[in-house]
């Protein structure tokens, strides 16, 4: 398998798995419910799987850019990324996976992105960066 490809599904893995401990933790709220148990949604895989391509592509042009710079422009396109792919899914399939969960948040819009996981969303691309420097060495 070549480099790119295995890095990529690294990076893959890295952003599902982050989504099952969300979830997981995210349950916590409710009442008596210690389980822990998380999820995530096999449509996920593909969308995960742009994160290398995308950081191959942008990384070396704001690499000099500041951390906080670089992170926003980064939550940016998870969102723009986030929101095209379930709208996509939703003319496939009928409705995004998350769409009956992100629709009863206030912060939803068109029950495709929730904008009070910016703060998150920013930390986590800030942390893809990182694992995206130390693969390519």
């Amino acid at each position: 398998m070549p480099l790119a490809a295995t890095h990529s599904l690294l990076l893959a893995a890295l952003g599902m798995a982050l989504e099952v401990l969300f979830t997981a933790l995210a349950d916590l709220g409710q009442a008596g419910n210690w389980r822990l148990r998380g999820y995530t949604y096999a449509w996920m895989l593909p969308i995960y799987l742009l994160v290398y391509p995308l950081l191959s592509l942008l990384y070396p042009r704001i690499s000099g850019w500041p951390a906080l710079a670089r992170g926003l422009l980064y939550t940016g396109l998870i969102y723009a990324v986030e929101y095209t792919s379930g709208w996509l899914l939703r003319i496939a399939v009928g409705e995004a996976p998350w769409e009956k969960e992100y629709s009863k948040a206030p912060w939803a819009f068109q029950g495709l992105i929730r904008l009070d996981f910016a703060p998150l969303w920013l930390g986590v691309s800030l942390l893809f960066e990182r694992v995206f420097r130390v693969l390519r060495g």
